[in-house]
């Protein structure tokens, strides 16, 4: 029964770490053309990154129609070469 408890424990942990914490942000300029925001985003902890405003690369699967200057959103993020790319991005709840 250990055994069991402690297997459950490793794969629910694998889980937390497999799926990337949201990040909270504002949106403060959208350029769908070249496939970038602009946000205004709170520190992140997993990269010790403070917050700030910057630039950032959106995946093309990552609808950027929709979303406006002032908009409180929420997103995730991969590296991909040397640079921070949103791969999901969504208002928040």
């Amino acid at each position: 029964m250990k055994f069991l408890i402690a297997i459950a424990a490793l794969v629910c942990a694998g889980l937390a770490w497999a799926a990337p914490p949201w990040v909270r942000a504002t949106v403060v300029r959208v350029d769908p053309e070249r496939a970038r925001v602009v946000l205004d985003h709170e520190r992140i902890a997993r990269i010790n990154m403070d917050a700030m405003v910057m630039p950032f690369k959106v995946d093309k699967a990552v609808a950027l129609a929709g979303f406006k200057p002032g908009d409180k959103v929420r997103f995730t993020f991969v590296e991909r070469d040397d640079h921070l790319v949103i791969d999901a991005l969504e208002r928040r709840p």
